[in-house]
């Protein structure tokens, strides 16, 4: 089970993050709560492990600007938010090369559950179509945010999304997990990965370790029969 703690800003809740076992750690270049800038990320990155993936949360749609963040800050992959932009997707694809990892974020929108899964369905198929992102990360969405919420979607209904997923995309569950629940996700979903923000920090900002380590712990039990 692939782990990504999200929302960081400073060097001691990566390095815990790390250290517990986290495959990735976020950082977020828009507007929020947990903005950060690409030199204050660029400080973090060099003392991060080389297993663990650095990843880029961007709502711009400017690969000209995403690019130059990624190797400014030291990303290994960036994740889009904002909606599914095909020719966006191409672009950072030519531009990396395959020197940085692209994630397409995709949303449940809580207000309209009755359309959702059907409209993802199609949206990973289109991913999946263009060859250039094999991770499809599915989030909540309530009404304009477009992200971090801490609001989970309804996992039952989206069954079938993870489910008809064609075999190269590899599906990320995020939206309201937190320790006591992530297992229970992975349970109705059987994701590739999972995605945590603020269901471990003790405030925004900061993590709570003793929530970072019963995170993981819990995710990678889920995996026993």
């Amino acid at each position: 089970m692939w782990v990504k703690i999200c929302g960081n800003t400073n060097l001691e809740d990566v390095a815990l993050a790390a250290k517990l076992g986290a495959d990735a750690v976020g950082f977020v270049f828009a507007e929020s709560k947990r903005q950060v800038t690409p030199l204050q990320v660029a400080a973090i990155t060099p003392h991060l492990p080389a297993y663990v993936e650095r990843v880029g949360v961007f709502y711009s749609r400017d690969p000209d600007e995403i690019a130059q963040t990624a190797s400014q800050a030291g990303l290994t992959a960036v994740q889009l938010h904002g909606g599914l932009d095909e020719d966006l997707l191409e672009q950072l694809a030519r531009k990396f090369a395959g020197s940085v990892r692209i994630i397409q974020t995709l949303h449940w929108k809580i207000d309209e559950a009755g359309s959702s899964a059907a409209r993802l369905i199609g949206q990973i198929e289109r991913v999946a179509a263009l060859g250039v992102a094999n991770r499809i990360l599915i989030d909540s969405k309530v009404g304009a945010a477009g992200g971090g919420t801490g609001v989970t979607f309804d996992w039952s209904a989206a069954r079938n999304v993870f489910a008809s997923a064609p075999s190269n995309i590899h599906l990320i569950v995020a939206g309201g997990l937190r320790p006591a629940n992530v297992a229970h996700a992975i349970a109705e979903l059987h994701p590739w990965g999972v995605d945590v923000s603020s269901g471990v920090e003790a405030s925004p900002r900061k993590k709570d370790p003793a929530f970072l380590a019963h995170f993981i712990e819990n995710a990678r039990g889920a995996q026993k029969p």
